[in-house]
C-alpha cells in the first residue's frame, strides 16, 4: 500500500493506494464519513472496506477529502466540495496505468451519499457498496433509475441512520430495471460496527464477486398496483 498525493480542486489531496498485481484488476474508490464529524480515510469501517476490496483482487484508492489529514484546503462538509474531490480521485485512480474498464465505488455513512452522487455522474462506474447510507439525513431520490448493481449494508442497532429508511431505499433500487441490488442487514450492529466489523467485511467479500458476475436483469418485477377509485369530482 502506497502513500499518494494528487491535485484536487482546491489543493493537494492525500490518499492510500493499493495496486493489484493483475494489470486487468478492477478498480474501486472508497469514501470516508463526514469530515466535520471526525471522518477520515483511516476510519476503521472505511479501512475494513478498503481491505475487503484489496483481498478480492481490486486496485483500491481511499483518500482524505479537502481539509482532512494532510489534504490541503478547508473542510466543506456540505457534500459539494467532497463530491468534487471524489470525482478528481476517481480520475486519478483510472489513470494509474490500469488495463481494466471495470470500476466500482464504495462509501461509508456520509461517504455513501457522496459515492451515490459519483455513481450518477460517472457512467463507467459499474458497481457500488454503500455501508450505512444516511437515508434519513440526506436525499437519495436522485438514484432514479439506479445505473449500476450493488450492495447495501446496514446495522440494526444504528441510532444515527434509520434502518427502516435504508431498507426502503434498498427495496426501491432493487426494483429498478437492469440492475441487481442486494440488501444485507446486520441486526446486532451499531453505526460504528463496534462488534460487527468482521461480519461487515465478510458480507462484502462474499457478495461483491457474486454481484459482479451477474448479467443485467432484462425485465422488471411485476408489482401489483392498488386500484384507484374513479371519483366524479
Amino acid at each position: 500500500m502506497a502513500e499518494v498525493f494528487f491535485n484536487g480542486p482546491v489543493g493537494r489531496l492525500e490518499g492510500r493506494f493499493h495496486r493489484s498485481e493483475n494489470p486487468r484488476a478492477p478498480l474501486v474508490l472508497v469514501l470516508h464519513p463526514h469530515p466535520a464529524q471526525g471522518g477520515t480515510m483511516n476510519n476503521r469501517v472505511t479501512y475494513a472496506i478498503f481491505q475487503a476490496f484489496v483481498n478480492m483482487g481490486f486496485s483500491v484508492l481511499r483518500f482524505n477529502y479537502r481539509g482532512v489529514g494532510n489534504s490541503q484546503g478547508e473542510v466543506d462538509g456540505t457534500g459539494v466540495g467532497e463530491l468534487a474531490d471524489a470525482i478528481v480521485a476517481l480520475d486519478y485512480l483510472q489513470n494509474m496505468d490500469s488495463e481494466t474498464n471495470v470500476c466500482w465505488i464504495a462509501g461509508y455513512s456520509f461517504g455513501a451519499w457522496v459515492a451515490a452522487q459519483v455513481l450518477m455522474r460517472r457512467p463507467e462506474v459499474s458497481g457500488f457498496v454503500f455501508v450505512s447510507p444516511p437515508t434519513n439525513l440526506y436525499q437519495f431520490d436522485f438514484l432514479s433509475p439506479c445505473p449500476a448493481s450493488g450492495l447495501i449494508i446496514q446495522g440494526g442497532k444504528d441510532t444515527i441512520v434509520s434502518e427502516t429508511s435504508v431498507e426502503m431505499l434498498a427495496e426501491q433500487l432493487a426494483g429498478h430495471r437492469f440492475v441487481h441490488v442486494e440488501y444485507r442487514p446486520i441486526p446486532a450492529a451499531d453505526h460504528l460496527y463496534s462488534k460487527n466489523l468482521k461480519e461487515m467485511y465478510d458480507i462484502i467479500v462474499q457478495m461483491v464477486p457474486d454481484i459482479k458476475s451477474r448479467k443485467p436483469k432484462k425485465t422488471l418485477k411485476k408489482v401489483k398496483r392498488p386500484e384507484i377509485p374513479n371519483d366524479d369530482y
